[in-house]
């Protein structure tokens, strides 16, 4: 039996329910009298209730990348597919593709600058502004010590700069994934863009107020200098004064004075590519380096200033110099004493992540097809590069230079799942699945294995929203490029059930 809902008060006035006695018993009047009743009560008495504004549910799935196009999906998979068990220490072997020497193109994935918007071109500036003047406070306990990290702390790289509602929804993923810290690139080009003195800074509060209210903390990522510096724009390379690097740095640090937790100074100068197209000079990134230090401990003395993540690389040239070549050419300018944490970078490319350097660096398949060939005259020494556990080659240095004491952030590390028949990604690509369990693994690894000097392991990626599947940053993600709807691989479900310390 069906109860009537009560949807407005009853109305008072002549009833038509009085006059049914009167009228005989016929059934067609009976009929009438009913359906001239219901009119009445649908025209004049209901009054439906208005509908409520539905609010879109974000859909957790896993994408399948297509070998036959990398512009299709084959059809999702449900989240709770169960992952394969580990493999053993070597993947499945892979035919030595007939590749040279590796160019810097086909190293570990690095953001380009071309997915940020360029600048407009300059006009003439207006007077200098004065020093800009700290945001509104926010809910957010500032920096009053000096800030510390767990062995290991847990990260994801974000791209949170253009899109506010992505930013959010991204941030949200983190946090729930259970990690604590983001990375986010704060470009010099978009914040000083129009001219020495001239900063916006309506983007990067924004963010910053973003991260705060997720109660996460940030390594804020310094560089990409703007055309009036120089520098070799519009490719990204240092200042012609490094002076203005360093103002710009004290300029952030100012504002964001007790809510930037940590700095990382430039991004791969071992490139000549990151380096205005000049020979990579340890010796002059150290001179960035310091100059930067003083001025961000100048104005806040609490964050962590992390020196820039190196790309890895087997040549040793003007194009590109080794990861471990280039850090021993740091100490050797003078670096120890600016900066808290040494930053690197630990792409897994072919191997789990317990695999050991030695056995990469000895295996076609492992390490880069090309570096085997005798006439591009690779070193063992450098084919290490190509695993996880290079990590360890890194923190060698720091030990055999007396610098024990400082943490060993991982500023990026992952795998790549890339599908595509011609990308030169391809010979190190795993499946999704194997994505999964070396992330996991990896975290696993350090924390039975490098406590305690390593610190923050910052992942790669939750994507860039401006991202397609044309490029290769993509497949590095775990999260892809999709909104409203949530497109995640098995990787990021993975972590988020990973117990953390």
């Amino acid at each position: 039996m069906y109860q009537q809902r009560n949807v407005q008060p009853e109305k008072k006035g002549f009833n038509l329910l009085l006059l049914l006695p009167i009228i005989g018993g016929s059934a067609i009047v009976v009929a009438l009298v009913c359906a001239a009743l219901f009119a009445v009560y649908a025209i004049f008495i209901y009054q439906p209730s208005p509908p409520k504004k539905g609010t879109p549910t974000p859909t957790y799935e896993v994408v399948r990348f297509s070998e036959e196009g990398s512009a299709q999906q084959t059809p999702s998979v449900p989240v709770n597919t169960p992952i394969s068990p580990p493999p053993g220490p070597t993947p499945v072997a892979q035919q030595p593709a007939e590749t040279p020497t590796p160019a810097v193109a086909a190293q570990a994935p690095v953001v380009p600058t071309a997915t940020i918007p360029p600048t407009a071109e300059p006009t003439s500036p207006p007077a200098p502004t004065e020093p800009p003047a700290a945001p509104a406070a926010v809910n957010a306990p500032l920096n009053t010590a000096p800030v510390t990290m767990s062995s290991p702390d847990y990260s994801m790289q974000v791209f949170l700069f253009w899109q506010e509602e992505i930013a959010d929804r991204d941030l949200k993923l983190v946090q729930d994934a259970g990690f604590r810290w983001v990375k986010q690139e704060f470009a010099w080009r978009e914040i000083e863009g129009s001219g020495k003195g001239h900063f916006d800074w309506a983007r990067t509060d924004r963010v910053m107020d973003q991260i705060d209210s997720h109660g996460l903390r940030v390594i804020a990522r310094l560089g990409v200098q703007p055309q009036w510096a120089g520098g070799g724009y519009p490719e990204v390379g240092p200042p012609n004064n490094l002076q203005d690097f360093a103002d710009f740095a004290a300029a952030v640090a100012t504002r964001y004075k007790g809510r930037v937790d940590a700095y990382q100074i430039w991004n791969e100068p071992n490139l000549a590519r990151e380096w205005g197209n000049r020979p990579p000079s340890p010796a002059e990134y150290t001179e960035m380096l310091k100059i930067a230090y003083q001025a961000i401990k100048a104005v806040d003395p609490y964050p962590i200033i992390i020196s820039a993540g190196l790309a890895p690389t087997t040549r040793n040239d003007d194009v590109a110099r080794p990861d471990t070549h280039y850090i021993q050419g740091m100490y050797d300018a003078g670096a120890k004493p600016y900066f808290d944490a040494l930053g690197a970078h630990g792409a897994g490319y072919a191997s789990p992540p317990e695999t050991d350097p030695a056995e990469v660096a000895r295996t076609p398949g492992l390490a880069n097809p090309g570096d085997f060939k005798p006439e591009n005259n690779v070193p063992e020494e450098l084919r290490r590069v190509y695993c996880f556990r290079h990590v360890e080659d890194v923190r060698a240095i720091m030990v055999n230079n007396g610098d024990a004491d400082k943490k060993v952030v991982l500023l990026e590390f992952g795998w790549t799942i890339d599908p595509r028949p011609d990308s030169p990604y391809k010979w190190h690509a795993v499946t999704p699945e194997q994505q999964a369990q070396y992330f996991v693994r990896a975290y696993q690894y350090a924390q039975a294995n490098w406590q305690p000097w390593i610190g923050v392991m910052s992942l790669i990626y939750v994507a860039d929203p401006q991202w397609t599947l044309q490029d290769e940053q993509t497949y590095w993600s775990i999260v892809y490029p999709t909104y409203p709807e949530l497109t995640a691989a098995p990787a990021y479900y993975a972590l988020q059930a990973m117990p953390k310390n």
